[in-house]
């Protein structure tokens, strides 16, 4: 019979008391081989100690679920600090407007941590960002992770962490259960093979899966092409000399080798595009047989032709590297293969089908077609290339950024690695129409335009000048059907102007900026495109557009004048330049307070406040903000208990950032998470693009400063709108 070594056991006394001796693990076991083939050889003895032997062969730093329960206790009393030491807990707080919700979770999860004398920090994703991040070393030294949010948040950086998922209300309804959850060790491991499983399936599913991965290739490839193309124009325009086959270059001399470094970026096109296609589909493993499928389409002679597939054959290559790939990838084998297969057996067998389909069957026929388009392409003249510009110039001002505008500049930056820079050109123009359109529109005729988009004009001119098509957004989103029909008229007319005029771009880029830095052809023609398509732009939206000033406009203005000079010193404000003295008086006054709420359900009391707003001025469409509201508090109510409700919304009606208080003393019913009547009801207007983040600083401060059971208690007293005034000026 084996006998165990004496070290190997020592005597003690049993937990329960009871006088008995039982065997317990010595300090002499380690975890380590030797005491696993102690455990192999005596399997039959074993089962005769009274104790879970089983726990001896953990690391250190793990604990069975009652030891983690008694942990908690002696943490909370203090009583543990030499044996376990403080455990460290991190949190991620977010909610879709990012703007109460998100501050409130993580006051209270900090507050339960100290509580429970758990060294907690907490990083909350709000709408001025993340704040508070979590750094590696936090990650590192976790004892668990918990996400409190109602938006997607990354979780890669946690892999091998154990991550508790929720609400964002649960972070701020019970947040000692959470800490104690992740403690007590109920709470799987995160992993990255499970991180597609925990993305938002239903975004996932409402896009286009083909297009979101060939929107991946293009986002990798376009540098490469915008480095070639301004190092060739660069060289070209510096070193080059006329002659009877135009500019060209001496091989002696130093803009040469400018030449080539932009003639070696194009030569990544296209293998670039497969590659990244292919990730996006297979993730790494897509990576290598992706851009070998892309250098073979992109090299005739692997196939007997002389210009190759081009972006078309890359385009393929991607996908089908990137599909084969992922079926390899769920191919079952063995687990001592399993390490080896992403470096191995994935990329040499998907490279070898890949390879091998292009130069025998794909190759040759997707060469013929994409040599028949590139010659099409250079020998259109007249109504064709009219019509070509003009669907060109539509595409990219339809949906400014969207999957036409895409597609359209994908098709473009394509033709210049083809050496066809005529197609790019009418697009470079239309980029840059809509944003310089509506800016020029504000400068034209104010009497159009509410004071924030005077200032959104002069933003989205300064990003028409750089090739930022997106500036137009605003105000496509506010009025689109009279701002992306003249848009797209505009660059309509840009474009064929260009095409016409032979304007080319040799970088995948568009706007002034393109031609001031010399990768444009025929500079002159490209500015009289560009500011005809923006004067057309800015006169026809300016045509179809009513005044603001009409009917609520100009009342608000006259009121403004009546205003009294106290009034005016408590006037919200939206200035961002010193958030160090900011206080939440600045977003407030006398006239968006009430003491007695007169509604008796949640949407009376929400129509209630929405008046006071937009009494105040601080509203430029009350049905959009009301809107905003409602759409708030469909996602979720905004009753967050202890007597609070914030409803809240972003909207284009909003001028600038206000925040309205009223007190409904009885309560009212608000769906609070707690089940209790809201009295406390704040209700935050931001503009939807607001110029600074310090109103939303405040926001943040009014969430935590709430959690404050005397200064609520304070605020439900309160008797007069002075008093409720002097009382939320302490917030700063």
């Amino acid at each position: 019979m084996f006998f165990p070594p004496n070290n190997l056991f020592s005597r003690g006394t049993s937990e329960q008391g009871d006088g008995n001796t039982d065997f317990f693990p010595s300090i002499n076991v380690s975890p380590g081989a030797a005491t696993r083939s102690v455990l192999s050889v005596n399997k039959r003895f074993l089962p005769q100690v009274p104790v879970k032997i089983k726990n001896i062969f953990r690391t250190n730093r793990h604990y069975d679920k009652e030891e983690r329960k008694s942990c908690i206790r002696e943490n909370a009393s203090g009583r543990n600090k030499k044996t376990m030491g403080k455990a460290k807990i991190l949190a991620v707080t977010a909610c879709p407007v990012g703007i109460a919700h998100t501050y409130m979770a993580a006051e209270n999860l900090q507050k339960a941590g100290e509580a429970l004398g758990v060294d907690i920090k907490v990083e909350t994703q709000g709408s001025i960002g993340v704040e508070n991040p979590l750094t590696e070393k936090d990650i590192a030294e976790a004892d668990g992770i918990i996400i409190a949010a109602d938006k997607e948040v990354p979780k890669e950086r946690f892999a091998g962490k154990r991550v508790l998922i929720t609400g964002v209300q649960d972070g701020i309804k019970r947040p000692e259960e959470l800490i104690k959850q992740v403690l007590e060790g109920d709470v799987p491991i995160y992993r990255p093979q499970t991180a597609a499983a925990d993305a938002d399936q239903k975004s996932v599913r409402k896009e286009n899966p083909v297009y979101r991965h060939l929107m991946s290739g293009v986002s990798y490839m376009v540098p490469f092409i915008v480095v070639g193309g301004l190092l060739i124009a660069l060289s070209l325009s510096l070193g080059g000399e006329q002659t009877p086959k135009g500019i060209v270059i001496p091989d002696d001399s130093f803009w040469k080798h400018i030449e080539r470094l932009g003639a070696a970026s194009f030569m990544f096109m296209v293998p670039i595009l497969a590659g990244f296609i292919a990730v996006s589909i297979a993730d790494r493993p897509g990576l290598v047989p992706g851009m070998i499928g892309g250098y073979i389409a992109a090299n005739g002679s692997f196939y007997g032709s002389e210009a190759g597939a081009g972006f078309i054959g890359g385009i393929i290559a991607g996908f089908l590297a990137g599909y084969v790939a992922l079926a390899i990838k769920r191919i079952k084998v063995p687990k001592a293969v399993q390490p080896v297969m992403p470096i191995i057996f994935i990329p040499i067998i998907s490279s070898l089908i890949v390879g091998l389909l292009l130069i025998f069957v794909i190759g040759a026929p997707v060469a013929k077609l994409f040599e028949f388009l590139t010659d099409w392409l250079a020998t259109m003249e007249g109504g064709s290339s009219i019509v070509l510009a003009m669907i060109l110039g539509a595409m990219i001002a339809f949906d400014m950024g969207g999957p036409l505008n895409k597609v359209a500049f994908l098709f473009g930056a394509a033709m210049i690695g083809e050496g066809n820079y005529s197609i790019m050109g009418p697009i470079a123009v239309a980029i840059c129409i809509p944003p310089i359109g509506m800016g020029l529109a504000t400068f034209i005729n104010k009497r159009k335009y509410s004071q924030e988009e005077w200032e959104a004009g002069k933003a989205a001119f300064t990003m028409g000048l750089f090739g930022i098509t997106e500036g137009a957004i605003p105000f496509a989103a506010r009025d689109p059907l009279r701002v992306i029909p003249s848009i797209i008229v505009g660059s309509m007319a840009g474009s064929v102007i260009a095409m016409i005029g032979n304007v080319g771009d040799r970088v995948a880029h568009g706007g002034p900026i393109v031609a001031v830095l010399g990768a444009v052809d025929n500079v002159f023609m490209f500015f009289v495109a560009a500011i005809i398509g923006s004067f057309v732009t800015a006169f026809m939206v300016n045509l179809l557009k009513k005044d603001v000033e009409d009917g609520n406009g100009k009342a608000a203005k006259r009121e403004k004048k009546e205003k009294s000079a106290a009034d005016e010193d408590q006037k919200p404000s939206d200035s961002a330049e010193t958030p160090e003295n900011f206080k939440l008086a600045d977003l407030t006054n006398m006239n968006l307070i009430e003491p007695e709420l007169k509604g008796s359900t949640r949407d009376e009391i929400i129509h209630e406040m929405i008046e006071m707003l937009d009494k105040e001025g601080i509203l430029s469409s009350k049905e959009e903000f009301k809107k905003a509201i409602f759409n708030r508090e469909k996602e979720g109510s905004t009753g967050l208990g202890m007597a609070i409700a914030i409803p809240h919304g972003k909207s284009a009606g909003v001028k600038r950032p206000a925040v309205a208080f009223g007190l409904k003393r009885d309560g009212v019913n608000w769906n609070s998470i707690d089940g209790n009547d809201a009295k406390l009801i704040f209700m935050l207007a931001v503009p939807e693009r607001a110029a600074g983040n310090a109103h939303l600083k405040i926001l943040q401060m009014l969430s935590r400063k709430l959690m404050d059971e005397t200064f609520r208690s304070r605020l439900l007293n309160v008797q007069s709108k002075e008093e409720a005034y002097r009382l939320l000026g302490e917030i700063q």
